[in-house]
């Protein structure tokens, strides 16, 4: 009956949402909705989902525990690093305007990262960013763009004192970098992609989809970029055999499309 109960809570968010639990791993999913379910005193996936048609707030917390909504500003410093110091500049001789999306950005922290390193090295004022998520409410806290001290940990000195405002325990991202960003909703796994991306970021993300799903995104992603384009991963998602999506290593956890 267990089993039933979430093969039918998968085919009814399916439905509602276009979000298809199937394409996450299910042991990893069933563990983590499953917690959240009792912490909120239902029996039932069934009576879950009742509750969370009923109350958006809940709504939103059934998304924050299925994706997982951590991040922070330069998340593994030396793969950011490396991008700042070799790729963006290579990027930015040979278009002025380059075409960079943040895939399944959460709450802004990484987008956020891309514009600082974006506005420092180019001379043009018009550059924007595409940075989506499938959680609205990520996506609003990512608009307000106030995060607690421990999220801005990373960011070196300079960034810290030209892009943010302290507010005693909080830091605010300037008005400045927060029009260089424009945030939408997106189901990574069912939309369509714009494309002639010249950088695409999505890291840490696809721990959590099976190997039939990250085979599609992968595809789905090398389509999105201009011949030469980057792809930048997080620091447990090495793609083994990218030929198969015509791309090949431009770094460690880079990958360019051939």
């Amino acid at each position: 009956m267990e089993d039933k109960d979430f093969a039918l809570f998968i085919k009814k968010v399916k439905d509602y949402t276009a979000i298809d639990l199937s394409q996450y791993k299910e042991a990893q999913m069933k563990r983590r909705l499953t917690t959240l379910r009792e912490k909120k005193g239902y029996k039932t996936f069934s009576d879950f989902f009742e509750a969370m048609m009923k109350d958006k707030n809940l709504f939103y917390e059934f998304l924050d525990r299925m994706t997982i909504n951590v991040s922070e500003f330069w998340r593994n410093p030396n793969r950011w690093e490396i991008l700042e110091v070799r790729f963006v500049p290579e990027m930015l001789k040979a278009t002025s305007r380059p075409k960079v999306w943040s895939a399944a950005c959460s709450t802004g922290e990484e987008p956020y990262t891309l514009a600082m390193i974006l506005a420092e090295q180019s001379k043009r004022a018009d550059i924007q960013l595409l940075a989506t998520d499938i959680d609205e409410g990520a996506l609003e806290k990512a608009k307000k763009a106030v995060y607690p001290d421990r999220s801005v940990r990373d960011v070196p000195a300079h960034y810290l004192k030209k892009y943010f405002r302290q507010d005693q325990l909080t830091f605010c991202v300037t008005d400045d970098l927060k029009r260089m960003i424009r945030f939408q909703k997106q189901n990574l796994l069912v939309d369509t992609f714009e494309e002639n991306f010249d950088l695409i970021v999505c890291r840490n993300v696809m721990i959590y989809f099976t190997e039939e799903a990250k085979h599609l995104l992968y595809h789905k992603f090398a389509k999105a970029l201009k011949p030469g384009g980057l792809l930048f991963v997080g620091s447990t998602e090495q793609i083994f055999s990218p030929g198969q999506y015509n791309m090949e290593p431009a770094d460690t956890f880079f990958y360019r499309k051939k």
